[in-house]
This record gives structure tokens, sequence and C-alpha cells, in this order.
């Protein structure tokens, strides 16, 4: 009885390790990939100028970084994404911009995209700054990253903004969160000050779930700034977004909310980047 027992337990191991090595067979494993090598049609340096915005500035292609698995090349779709940020960030800077270019091999910019990109990444303009590039590649759920090499570009930007300037070079702040409450005439106390013609910023005490938005012409709801609807944006920063009557911003924006604790916070406007941020002080 015993001898059968093992035979018996024998053969069950043996069947068990077959149906394992059976299953790993089966797996398919990645194997790697090439870096994508990125070229520029130029890398001389570049004065963009607001006359020339629709003309070419530059066209970037890359190599397919032919992914590989155990089955062979990969048929799944790669998905580019160009990165742009400034010289010694090493592309961890809190204005890299990166745009992207599903499953094409190339991307061409105009003047005035390329300087978008420049007035998002807030670069000061009429002065020559050093830009870098470089193409990340992913496979499906921005796995298996690789990158190319790095492109450096010396780019002079012009003045550009992401969200139109007040007009009337004046800005209040409105809503509960204020001691005026909701108004379009809110009293002198809550003018913003005017740091440049692109940003302004007011110190305020908030109380927490109260809400407000920015008015530039007193007595009058539009232009209204505020929340871009759907942005995503929160009480300590976001994409600012305005109602200005026009086909390009025809409606009008969510308030922005206060924090979540009571206090004193600075909010700073910045139209070059499109963006709003809060800071408590």
């Amino acid at each position: 009885m015993k001898n059968i027992v093992k035979l018996l337990f024998s053969a069950l191991f043996i069947t068990g390790a077959l149906s394992s090595c059976e299953k790993d067979e089966n797996k398919i494993y990645f194997e790697g990939g090439t870096a994508p090598v990125l070229t520029a049609s130029s890398t001389t340096a570049m004065t963009l100028l607001p006359a020339n915005q629709n003309n070419l500035a530059v066209k970037f292609n890359w190599t397919n970084p032919e992914y590989r698995f155990t089955t062979g090349i990969s048929s799944q779709d790669v998905t580019y994404v160009l990165q742009v940020d400034t010289t010694g960030a090493n592309f961890t800077s809190p204005g890299l911009q990166e745009v992207s270019i599903a499953k094409e091999l190339s991307v061409t910019f105009t003047v005035k995209e390329l300087n978008t990109i420049l007035t998002k990444l807030n670069m000061l303009e009429n002065v020559p700054h050093n830009i870098e590039f470089r193409i990340k590649s992913t496979l499906v759920n921005n796995s298996v990253p690789l990158f190319s090499n790095v492109i450096k570009v010396v780019i002079t930007p012009y003045l550009d903004v992401a969200i139109p300037i007040p007009t009337t070079g004046e800005l209040y702040i409105t809503g509960d969160a204020t001691p005026s409450s909701w108004t379009n005439s809110p009293p002198a106390a809550q003018k913003c000050t005017k740091i440049s013609n692109t940003e302004y910023t007011i110190t305020m005490n908030f109380v927490s779930g109260k809400f407000y938005k920015f008015l530039t012409n007193l007595g009058f709801w539009q232009p209204q700034y505020g929340l871009k609807t759907g942005s995503g944006g929160n009480a300590a920063g976001g994409d600012l977004g305005l109602n200005n009557n026009t086909p390009a911003y025809p409606s009008d924006p969510d308030a922005i909310p206060t924090a979540a604790v009571d206090g004193t916070y600075k909010v700073t406007l910045n139209f070059k980047t499109g963006k709003y941020t809060v800071v408590k002080q």
C-alpha cells in the first residue's frame, strides 16, 4: 500500500510540474526597445515675432522605439509626448510642458504654437531662453517609458497670453468670500495689485466654504474671471476661465472656492500662463 501511495504522489508531482512549465511557456515577456532618436528641422537660435505667427517655426521627427516582446515587435499603439523645459531643469520643473502626439512620428509647430508653449513655461518675452526638447514614448497605460536624446535651442519669445488680460488694467475680487459679498461694484479695498500687464495679486482673509470671482469693469458682470469650467481646479489653484461676451469666451466661469482652513491667503492671477494660485500667508 505504501508503494502505491508513493507512486501516485510521484505521478501527481510530475503532472503538476509539466502543467507549470506549460503555463510559463505561454507567458509573454517584454524584452526591450530602442530609445527614440529625435531630430529637428533647425537648432539655430530663433527669435519669434507676432508678424510671423503663422509661419513654420520648427518640425521634430523621431524614430520608432520598436518595443519588443517574446512574440516579436509589438503591434500595440505607441503614444508619444514632446516634453519642453528650460535647460538645467532636467524636465522636472513645475512649468514643464507636454504635447501629446498620439501615434505620429513627427510634429510641426508654427511660430505662434511654439510661442504659446514658451508662454505657458512663463518665459519672459523679448529675452533669449535656453530650451530643451525630448520625446517620451509609452505603451498602454503609460507603461514602459523610453526617452529620446535632448535637443537644445535658444528661443526668444514675444509677449502673448493664455487668456485675455483685463483691458482696463484693473481687477476686483467679488463673491461671498469677500466683505462686500456678490456685487459688480466691489469697493476699492477689494482692488487687486497690478504686478505687470499679465499678473495681478490680492491678499484676503478667507472663510472656508465660500466662493469668489474677479471683475474688471465696475458696474458690469463681464468681463468676468474665475475657474475654467471642467478644468479640475480647486482652492489651491487651477486654470483661469473668462466670460467677455465673445465667441471665444461666451459663458461665465465657475466661482473659485476658498480653502478648507480659515486664514489669510494670497491669490495670484497670471494671464500669461492662464493660471491662478492661492497660497496661505
